[in-house]
């Protein structure tokens, strides 16, 4: 039994290594913050390899694991923040205007991290991991059903959020890319 606990984690590992880096980068502020939940990630799955399932499950199990990391990781990121909120909020005074022409770019950002947690966990799954509903259900401990009817509802959110904002979004733009090869 041993003997297989290496062979599974570094099959594992070599599998979901650069998407969970990625996953972890796209949601981190600073790439440390990313090289630190995808090490937490891999820590986990260590301690916890008789869990880990085989082939692309394991990639699947490895998203859970990375997004109850990430959660983790912002509690304490938000934790520091409170106790620096007022200097942050003079630093925002000097510096938090930015250029005319990334203006459509941070209402857009606004508006998405306007959204609950939840809803922009589940749309940073479709558009950046490029999963699909059966996937991201199991990610999420989710049914089919209730990922769909959840998608569905979180897009409506960022779609008023969005004209709300007065951003103007085509349905006819392919905003969600086509799901990317493993």
């Amino acid at each position: 039994m041993d003997d297989e606990r290496p062979a599974r984690f570094e099959a594992a590992y070599h599998r979901a290594y650069g998407l969970i880096t990625a996953y972890a980068a796209r949601r981190c502020d600073l790439p440390q913050d990313a090289a630190d939940v995808v090490a937490e990630t891999f820590a986990v799955a260590w301690r916890r390899v008789e869990e880990l399932p085989d082939g692309d499950e394991a990639t699947l199990w490895l998203y859970g694991v990375a997004r109850k990391v990430l959660a983790n990781h912002f509690r304490g990121d938000n934790r520091r923040r409170a106790r620096t909120a007022e200097l942050d909020a003079e630093l925002a005074d000097l510096y938090g205007h930015s250029p005319d022409t990334e203006v459509e770019l941070d209402a857009i950002g606004r508006a998405f991290r306007s959204l609950p947690g939840d809803d922009r966990e589940l749309l940073s799954l479709v558009a950046w991991e490029g999963l699909e509903r059966e996937e991201i259900a199991r990610v999420l401990g989710l049914s089919r059903n209730a990922v769909r009817i959840r998608l569905h509802r979180a897009r409506r959110r960022l779609s008023r959020a969005l004209a709300d904002a007065g951003v103007h979004v085509s349905t006819q733009s392919g905003l969600v890319p086509s799901k990317r090869p493993l």
